[in-house]
C-alpha cells in the first residue's frame, strides 16, 4: 500500500486517484475523483465514498461550499513551480470553511511542505523515492513565523 504523510505521521494511503481522462466503470474503494468528472456525474455518485482532486488550472469556486460534502480534497501540482494550489487550499479553508483533509498531490517537493502546511494542507502524497522521514521533519523547519496563515491566524506582534 502506498504511503503518505498525514499530519506529522507516515501512514498507509487507501485512496485511489482516478485520472482526468477516465472512462469506464469506477473501481470499488475510496476514490479521489477529478473535479470535472464529479461535476458531470454527481447524481450517480452519491452513495460512493469519494473525495475530489482539483487541478491547478481549475477553480475551487466550482464546488464552493459543497466542498464540505467531501472528507478529502486533493490539489494537484503539475509542476513544483506552479503555486496556484497554495491559494486553492487557503480558499477551501478560509472562504469555504472546509474542515476535511486537504492533500497535496503531483509534483510536490520537500522544500514546499512547511509552506503548504501553513496554507491549510494536512496531508502530502510525495513522489516515489522521497525519504518520508526527512519530509516529516521538514514540516517543522521553522519555529517562528511572522505572518498570518491558516495554521497561525495571528501575526507575531499580536501573539503573547
Amino acid at each position: 500500500m502506498p504511503k503518505i504523510i498525514k499530519g506529522n505521521q507516515i501512514v498507509d494511503d487507501s485512496w485511489i486517484i482516478i485520472e482526468k481522462d477516465f472512462d469506464g466503470e469506477l473501481p470499488m474503494g475510496k476514490l479521489l475523483l477529478p473535479l470535472q468528472y464529479w461535476l458531470e456525474n454527481r447524481e450517480n455518485l452519491q452513495l460512493m465514498c469519494t473525495g475530489l482532486w482539483i487541478d491547478s488550472d481549475e477553480e475551487v469556486e466550482a464546488i464552493g461550499f459543497e466542498a464540505n460534502l467531501f472528507p478529502l480534497i486533493a490539489v494537484n501540482f503539475p509542476a513544483f513551480a506552479d503555486g496556484r494550489g497554495f491559494s486553492t487550499a487557503r480558499l477551501l479553508k478560509e472562504r469555504y470553511g472546509f474542515t476535511g483533509q486537504v492533500r497535496a498531490i503531483g509534483n510536490v517537493i520537500q522544500d514546499q511542505l512547511f509552506y503548504l502546511k501553513r496554507c491549510g494542507f494536512d496531508s502530502f502524497d510525495l513522489k516515489e523515492g522521497t525519504n518520508l522521514e526527512d519530509a516529516v521533519a521538514s514540516l517543522s523547519d521553522f519555529s517562528v513565523t511572522y505572518q498570518t496563515s491558516v495554521d497561525q491566524p495571528e501575526p507575531l506582534f499580536r501573539r503573547s
